[in-house]
């Protein structure tokens, strides 16, 4: 039997890592929220990989943290090793990973929520969603609960429908063995959502004291101390090893001997898999040229002796992972804790939403994270932290908010999901940024601080220290673009040095420093500030001069792309009416509904030919407009 359980302006549904953030972000700017999730248990639970961060995904972390999100300040607090990647690159590819204490990670982000005085947590199972005239208006509970809201954020990560394969055996079930969300999910296709089946999966668990770590290399952590929040200033110093090793000829032979048994290749799982992050099994089979591959030994905690074998991801008969796990020399003795497993489950087609995360069916309804066919924790904090904002802003009657590619790897992230869909849960790569040079790890508070003070998400006195960082740099910068090095006997002793070209005459500092064999160091010891500068402050001019003319000219394309941006189209237009177009451009067009002429270009099947066709029709003025449904 229902009952009237409470109002509120936004309901979040589940508490992994997107619902996390938009449980947090949507009453910090105002809206009274409610959170409900399955297990209370299992708030930001880590059912993959005990990591936080890595290529494209760490930098999403600092843009979380630089918009007044949650990510980079819990794991800040919970990490067991941190490292910086691709250190020998450049500033566009390098990137933070923290391998992650699992169980203090997520106690730490329960208490968070549990603090919010804005938000309210409660254990339950949503099966309906409240829809009317097209506007959901609420959920309503397995016990009958009905809460009512403005806004409704479906976060359901794996859980819909989710079936967990091992073996030959098949079950209904969360990640970790977790009750699955079934009726929800049958609501949303009765609704007329569009759902795809997709897969992922974890490798075995071993236990640390039946490993012969002797035949390993040892993987530590940074001996400088690094953070993903721009406001950490206590750092973990007593840093956890993870350590290095790799399958073998007699490895590979037990999964070709028993791929009839794997349910990837006996067609037991349907759903398709994550591309970037296969398992053992696919990657015997795609690079079978490949005589080893690795595998990561990787803590999952202080207080446990599970280890996760990184690299071993498998779906393959229990007996099975026994053999592969002792075929690996220093897993000979390995006492495995845990088999891994593939788990399918639903997820929307993506571009059913607007680049606010709002579904275009049902208004006031929003979805982040693995629901939206992604993959990966730092992807679904990165959509929960926007889906939460744009809830709560829309509650409130505010102004949605929209990141651009240029802004942020979120912003790829969206609009790469809402334009082209996805066929595999999506993972952000560098690669799919056009302008990653202004994407970095380093510059993600420059980006996008100010974003998140209008929101309310980032407090005055952290916004007015970043004032001064950006003051300081600007004035470093000037400083360098005006100062005068001569050739001085010191100078061209560091010259020689450093295997340069000696001065023949002055040089700007500025200039100096773009010299290869230069860095800031080397400039600072020769014209030192007038005022003590942060590390921070000395990298962004270091990276800004010495790569300026690439950033320059990244600049120019954003501002090129700006006037297709600034093109708008309306959301009800009659593509029908435009004569012209090609009929697969006219028909995904109409799938996605884009909200600017940018975007329109980046839709797959639309050409510039129609994108021309386009412009000289919205330039007439004479928009026809398809009526409402």
């Amino acid at each position: 039997m229902q009952y009237e359980a409470g109002n509120y302006d936004v309901i979040v549904i589940g508490a992994g890592h997107a619902g996390s953030e938009a449980g947090l972000a949507a009453p910090r700017i105002g809206a009274k929220t409610l959170m409900i999730t399955i297990n209370l248990d299992m708030v930001a639970f880590m059912p993959c990989n005990p990591s936080i961060g890595g290529p494209a995904k760490g930098i999403v972390v600092r843009e979380i943290d630089a918009l007044g999100g949650e990510m980079g300040r819990n794991i800040d607090k919970t990490y067991i090793q941190m490292r910086m990647l691709n250190t020998g690159k450049g500033p566009a590819v390098r990137a933070l990973r923290a391998q992650a204490d699992k169980f203090a990670y997520q106690h730490e982000m329960k208490k968070t929520l549990e603090s919010e005085k804005n938000l309210t947590l409660i254990q339950g199972m949503v099966e309906k969603l409240i829809v009317e005239d097209g506007v959901c208006t609420g959920v309503v509970t397995q016990t009958g609960a009905v809460f009512r809201a403005k806004s409704v954020i479906i976060t359901t990560g794996t859980f819909l429908r989710g079936e967990i394969i091992l073996g030959e055996l098949k079950y209904s079930s969360g990640p970790n063995n977790q009750q699955p969300s079934i009726k929800l999910s049958e609501h949303l296709e009765e609704l007329g959502f569009d759902l795809v089946r997709f897969k992922t999966g974890t490798p075995p668990r071993v236990h640390s004291g039946t490993i012969d770590y002797s035949l390993t290399e040892i993987q530590p952590g940074d001996d400088t101390p690094r953070a993903f929040s721009y406001e950490t200033t206590k750092y973990i110093t007593d840093q956890l090893p993870c350590w290095l090793t790799y399958t073998n000829e007699h490895t590979h032979r037990i999964i070709d001997e028993n791929l009839h048994r794997s349910p990837m290749f006996s067609g037991m799982i349907k759903g398709s898999g994550p591309r970037y992050c296969p398992s053992i099994e696919d990657k015997v089979v795609r690079f079978n040229d490949k005589p080893r591959h690795q595998i990561f030994l990787e803590p999952e905690g202080r207080n446990t002796e599970e280890v996760y074998v990184q690299g071993l991801s498998t779906s393959l008969p229990e007996d099975v992972q026994h053999r592969l796990v002792k075929s690996i020399p220093a897993l000979k003795d390995a006492q495995m804790m845990r088999p891994g497993y593939a788990i399918e489950y639903d997820a929307i087609v993506p571009t059913q939403l607007w680049p606010t995360l709002e579904t275009k069916k049902i208004k006031n309804l929003y979805t982040a994270g693995q629901i939206n066919g992604t993959s990966g924790y730092e992807e679904a904090a990165g959509q929960g932290l926007m889906a939460g904002m744009n809830a709560a802003l829309k509650a409130l009657g505010k102004e949605e908010l929209i990141l651009s590619r240029s802004e942020a790897y979120i912003g790829v992230m969206i609009d790469d999901l809402v334009t082209k869909g996805t066929a595999e849960p999506y993972r952000l790569l560098t690669s799919r940024a056009e302008y990653r040079l202004l994407l970095r790890h380093d510059n993600a508070d420059l980006r996008l601080t100010e974003i998140g003070y209008k929101m309310g998400l980032i407090t005055k006195e952290r916004y007015e220290k970043f004032e001064e960082k950006h003051a300081a740099i600007e004035a470093e910068i000037k400083r360098l673009k005006t100062t005068i090095i001569k050739p001085s006997s010191e100078v061209q002793e560091l010259i020689r040095s450093l295997g340069g070209s000696e001065l023949k005459d002055g040089i700007r500092a500025a200039d100096f420093l773009k010299r290869p064999e230069m860095n800031y160091g080397h400039i600072e010891s020769i014209i030192p500030p007038e005022m003590s500068l942060d590390d921070e402050v000395k990298e962004q001019v270091e990276i800004h001069i010495k790569y300026e003319g690439y950033i320059e000219k990244s600049l120019q394309q954003v501002d090129r792309l700006k006037k297709m941006e600034n093109k708008k189209i309306p959301e009800n237009i009659d593509y029908d009416a435009i004569p012209g177009i090609a009929n697969e451009a006219r028909h995904n067009l109409k799938e996605v509904r884009p909200l600017s002429l940018a975007q329109a270009s980046r839709i797959s099947g639309v050409n510039p030919a129609d994108i021309s066709i386009l412009l000289v029709y919205l330039e007439q003025g004479r928009v026809a407009r398809v009526k409402a449904e």
